[in-house]
């Protein structure tokens, strides 16, 4: 079975210091797969990513999450990077527009460091997920099920541990935003 993100839109949510392979790859498979991707970040103009020890290149911010919604979307990227999660998890707008696809039931697709900022929206108690492992404590202290694996999905909401996970991670992204709305069990 082909799949095919045809008529679907992806936010891909980040700030400067966001891990660049972690975005590239996955935005990558999501327009290979026919998806539209709109990047949102904390500004407009353009954001900064980091690659291995270093600053990586900028891309083109489409809306600040100040003026994106949730509801125009079909799914969410959190690409990880420790910079990135940190200053997004500290940031109101972009809190609720990540707990916005909660809310929705919509497919979050989060790499890395990417579950910081889900731990701020108060969603992860009772799920199952993984993380870079630096975060298993903050992510059980949250009310999650943290696991070493490659790729978890816990009812729309797929994590990983970091870029050496990106195939497995982007193959079961494009599975579950295909699938689109994953009702609470």
């Amino acid at each position: 079975m082909e799949l095919s993100l045809k008529n679907k839109k992806v936010a891909v949510l980040v700030t400067d210091g966001f891990e660049e392979s972690e975005f590239v790859q996955p935005v990558e498979a999501l327009k290979k797969a026919g998806a539209a991707v709109e990047l949102i970040a904390l500004k407009s103009g353009t954001v900064k990513a980091w690659a291995n020890k270093n600053w990586g290149k900028e891309y083109q911010v489409d809306k600040t999450v100040a003026e994106a919604n949730s509801h125009d979307y079909d799914g969410l990227l959190l690409p990880g990077g420790v910079m990135n999660p940190d200053k997004l998890r500290m940031d109101k707008d972009a809190v609720t527009f990540v707990g916005g696809f909660f809310d929705d039931e919509k497919p979050i697709a989060a790499i890395c460091h990417g579950p910081w900022t889900l731990i701020e929206t108060g969603e992860l108690k009772g799920r199952t997920l993984t993380s870079y492992p630096s975060l298993k404590t903050d992510l059980i202290n949250a009310g999650a099920n943290w696991v070493d694996e490659e790729v978890v999905v816990d009812n729309g909401l797929v994590t990983s541990r970091d870029p050496k996970d990106l195939p497995a991670f982007c193959k079961k992204m494009v599975e579950e935003i295909m699938e689109g709305v994953h009702e609470k069990t």
